[in-house]
């Protein structure tokens, strides 16, 4: 295991103000928010966390990426089942049982093959936060991955065998130094791998903060704000860079 399954922590935070510019449409037969160009030809896919894609936070993170000439686009992969409440009062285990790796890769894969038949776009980007970080890696693997470079914050499920298997296709892993889902062990087994494969890489660790600080965490705390900013502007300058081509 690259990064272990979601726990308590991913099913805690703190919501952020301001207000969305995009909307939310049927995309494919998901309820999606579209944010961002008017054009298809750069994608970012953001998959979520168990808060989902009406979670005000991830949707201002979706409008910061369209402002940087990405059309976005934010589905349901929780069967529009998100977690509402953000002080980890749910019973976690009973919400992952229904949430399957099997269940929710059958929404995300054929969400990703018909964006890429309709709308045949130069390039896509994905970005996976803690529950999508699973999904959104498995979209860069070499074989039968449907995006061109991916972004994972804060990780939680993925396998080391999803790991081996994205090849040279880009991937940037924003890390935080407190965080019982990605800890110390498993980031260096994934850098090692990464290493091994000689994967196109960057791994970011940011000090002072723990698990979800992303999408959910206190901006009243400045090592937190700082460090959330600036995993934006490195998703931003990623996604930019390996598409600049397109």
């Amino acid at each position: 295991m690259a990064s272990n399954p979601p726990g308590k922590c991913c099913f805690m935070g703190h919501r952020h103000t301001g207000e969305p510019k995009g909307e939310h449409k049927d995309v494919f037969g998901l309820n999606t928010y579209v944010t961002g160009d008017s054009s298809n030809d750069k994608i970012i896919v953001v998959l979520t966390d168990v808060f989902g894609n009406k979670f005000k936070n991830v949707l201002l993170i979706a409008d910061k990426l369209g402002e940087e000439g990405f059309k976005v686009y934010i589905p349901d992969i929780l069967f529009g089942d998100e977690i509402e409440s953000l002080d980890g009062s749910v019973d976690f285990n009973a919400w992952k049982a229904r949430h399957s790796a099997e269940a929710t890769r059958s929404v995300v894969d054929p969400f990703m093959a018909k964006l890429r038949e309709e709308f045949s776009p130069k390039f896509v980007g994905v970005i996976g936060y803690c529950f999508g970080a699973k999904y959104a890696i498995q979209q860069i693997d070499a074989k039968s991955g449907l995006a061109d470079a991916a972004a994972l914050a804060h990780p939680s499920f993925v396998s080391i065998e999803e790991v081996a298997a994205i090849g040279s296709k880009p991937l940037l892993i924003s890390a935080a130094e407190t965080d019982n889902i990605f800890p110390a062990e498993l980031r260096r087994q994934t850098e090692d791998k990464l290493k091994e494969i000689g994967a196109r890489y960057q791994l970011d660790l940011f000090s002072g903060v723990s698990h979800g600080f992303a999408c959910r965490g206190d901006l009243s705390d400045p090592v937190l704000k700082y460090a959330m900013d600036k995993a934006l502007l490195d998703q931003v300058y990623w996604f930019q860079h390996f598409s600049k081509n397109a």
